[in-house]
């Protein structure tokens, strides 16, 4: 989870929006069986029961037990089960052991769903006052991150299954491949303007909007391929250690890395693990599951460098965007006059500024409306269970 609170809220169909977006978390679940929703094989994924009882949690916790009069909890166990960092709130489930909880059922947490929209529909009926307001549209969009998270975590759940099984025929476009030929885009040094503008929904780690000097450089009309990457492969770009950060040619060597996430060599070729399960790789798809290290390590073998986040804002109204996440070459840091809001929400985003990278644009996994140029995510340089990619950028104009 990824941001704080902020923005203008618009009254009017906050109840429809707060509808529809509970109800694609369940359309989400309708593929799955009950033993589908309680594996947890690595502390970076949560089993999928858990993903939407937090959500749930989260407007019980932070709306209706402060918002909605003679309000009573659905369970006085949840609150600790399903926290997942809130200091503020109280004690919670240990991270690496979400997947310990056979109890509450499955079943369980659909009562608690339906419970909590219930009382949130009558919440939302009645005139709703603009903090309550900001904080109903806040649990949407923290909904719909955990949606792509959903999606995620239940790929590498999936992936670790030998029997490769299949999530959803179609479900997300993973194969749609890179229809035009690249070409780098120009933009010359100057001061551009960085941040949200305060119009719509943004998370606190947008603002504020500030200006930024940038020198001339040129950036990739297109996402690295599959194809291009499978280049690095055979160059020996996993055994080059002139190509790598320090610590990513640690975690290189650690983990007998040598290719991306997912992927698979067999006789035939590279095959790799999609929600459809296991097919061959399409080579002029965008490549896809990759880490920092990874990325970056492409781009010093390419002989260039990846984006900043204020080249990639500056420029993205020039390429489309949208497959992949995107890593770029910028540490996730406040911009200048972040503020943390008070109470629970203040630990939303700001207390994970330090030792993560920011990613730009969106996924395949990424719910409909829940992306903007202004979109800061981020994440530690080795994780690569999210849908990344690489796009290349250079100094100077050629």
């Amino acid at each position: 989870m990824q941001a704080s609170v902020s923005g203008k809220v618009a009254e009017t169909g906050l109840r429809a929006k707060y509808i529809e977006v509970r109800s694609y978390t369940e359309k989400l679940c309708e593929p799955l069986q009950t033993e589908d929703y309680i594996p947890q094989p690595i502390v970076d994924v949560s089993p999928a029961k858990w993903n939407i009882a937090h959500t749930t949690w989260f407007f019980e916790e932070m709306i209706l037990k402060k918002h909605l009069e003679g309000y009573k909890v659905f369970d006085e166990h949840f609150p600790h089960l399903f926290n997942s960092y809130y200091n503020t709130i109280g004690t919670r489930t240990a991270r690496d052991h979400r997947g310990d909880l056979s109890r509450p059922t499955v079943k369980r947490v659909f009562e608690y769903r339906k419970y909590v929209d219930e009382h949130m529909s009558s919440l939302l009926e009645g005139e709703v006052p603009d903090d309550v307001g900001e904080l109903v549209l806040l649990g949407i969009n923290h909904e719909q991150q955990h949606q792509e998270l959903f999606v995620t975590d239940l790929k590498y759940m999936l992936s670790v299954n030998p029997l490769f099984p299949v999530y959803r025929e179609g479900f997300a476009p993973e194969e749609d491949i890179e229809s035009a030929s690249p070409e780098f885009v120009e933009l010359e040094s100057g001061i551009y303007e960085i941040g949200s503008d305060g119009q719509g929904f943004f998370f606190d780690n947008e603002c504020e909007r500030h200006k930024v000097y940038l020198g001339d450089f040129a950036i990739s009309s297109g996402l690295v391929t599959n194809a291009e990457y499978i280049q690095f492969i055979d160059a020996g770009g996993y055994s080059d250690h002139r190509l790598w950060h320090s610590e990513g040619w640690d975690w290189v060597n650690q983990n007998e890395i040598e290719a991306p996430l997912y992927w698979h060599q067999r006789a035939g070729g590279w095959s790799t693990f999609t929600l459809a399960g296991l097919r061959p790789l399409v080579l002029d798809a965008p490549v896809c599951h990759i880490s920092f290290y990874e990325a970056s390590a492409y781009a010093e073998w390419k002989g260039m460098r990846l984006p900043t986040e204020f080249e990639w804002e500056a420029a993205n109204n020039k390429f489309n965007w949208g497959k992949r996440w995107e890593w770029t070459g910028s540490a996730y840091l406040p911009y200048p006059g972040f503020k943390k809001p008070a109470g629970a929400v203040g630990e939303y985003n700001g207390k994970f500024m330090i030792n993560q990278m920011v990613l730009r644009g969106a996924s395949v996994a990424t719910p409909a409306g829940h992306s903007r140029s202004t979109y800061r995510n981020f994440f530690h340089p080795h994780l690569r269970w999210q849908f990344t990619g690489i796009r290349l950028a250079y100094d100077g104009i050629r």
